[in-house]
């Protein structure tokens, strides 16, 4: 009898799908900080998608290991896992370097600041498609909310639906990340709306746009998938410095 009840447990073990809903299992976006406090970068990662993976600002983690836009890292580099920004000592060197770069000449000193004003808005450019004023959301795909957001146990909502839904961008941005590579997520984007807010889609079967892309409110970004989860379903997330919030609470209602 004894070896008859582990025949059934292992039949019936074998006939469960072997895509494991990973974010069941797991509090997303809060991964276990490496013993040593600091993470290394491994190929396809980006700053952001970091962040989102350990529950930072992007800002203030690049910050922090004085990064600066448009936060370009590499494998092997080694990233602080905090939010304390380090007392920035580069400061007062590009004083110097604005003073001695002043006292060069006279004769090129308003070419000088023509090209100070030029270099302005390419500095900008790095935030092409970000929304500087308030923010107008809309809903990412059509179905029904199936699973609710809940804090630090589920840090979005799930919307159900088909397989090849559209995924539809919630408000004008960029994307930052584009990849399978942060457990839980399947296939994922996230989307940088401004200096505060990201919004980040997963489980897609199929991703229509990739990294750095500026995308439209309402541009179809992906197709709903099943991939790292056991239904067809959406999870979205809103961040708001860092932060996951309710979405039910931006979007608007039905």
């Amino acid at each position: 009898m004894a070896n008859l009840g582990l025949a059934i447990v292992l039949v019936a073990c074998a006939g469960e799908p072997h895509r494991a809903p990973v974010e069941e299992r797991t509090t997303r976006g809060s991964a276990s900080k490496p013993a040593s406090g600091y993470y290394s970068v491994a190929r396809g990662d980006t700053l952001y998608a970091i962040a989102w993976r350990f529950g930072y600002d992007f800002r203030k983690l690049a910050q922090a290991n004085s990064i600066a836009a448009p936060y370009t890292i590499y494998p092997g580099q080694r990233i602080k896992l905090t939010d304390r920004v380090a007392s920035t000592s580069s400061q007062p060197k590009s004083k110097t370097k604005t003073k001695s770069s002043t006292s060069k000449s006279t004769v090129t000193k308003s070419s000088s600041s023509q090209t100070t004003v030029k270099a302005k808005p390419t500095a900008t450019d790095n935030s092409k498609g970000l929304v500087t004023g308030k923010l107008s959301w809309r809903w990412p795909t059509e179905g029904k909310v199936v699973r609710g957001f809940s804090g630090d146990v589920h840090k979005g909502i799930d919307i159900g639906g088909k397989a090849g839904d559209s995924v539809m961008a919630v408000a004008p941005g960029r994307v930052v990340y584009a990849g399978s590579g942060i457990v839980g997520y399947g296939n994922l984007l996230i989307v940088k709306h401004s200096e505060i807010y990201l919004s980040a889609y997963g489980h897609n079967r199929r991703l229509l746009v990739a990294e750095g892309d500026v995308v439209k409110q309402g541009q179809r970004i992906a197709e709903k998938g099943d991939t790292a989860t056991n239904s067809v379903k959406l999870h979205f997330e809103i961040r708001k410095e860092g932060k996951p919030v309710d979405p039910v609470k931006l979007l608007p209602r039905r």
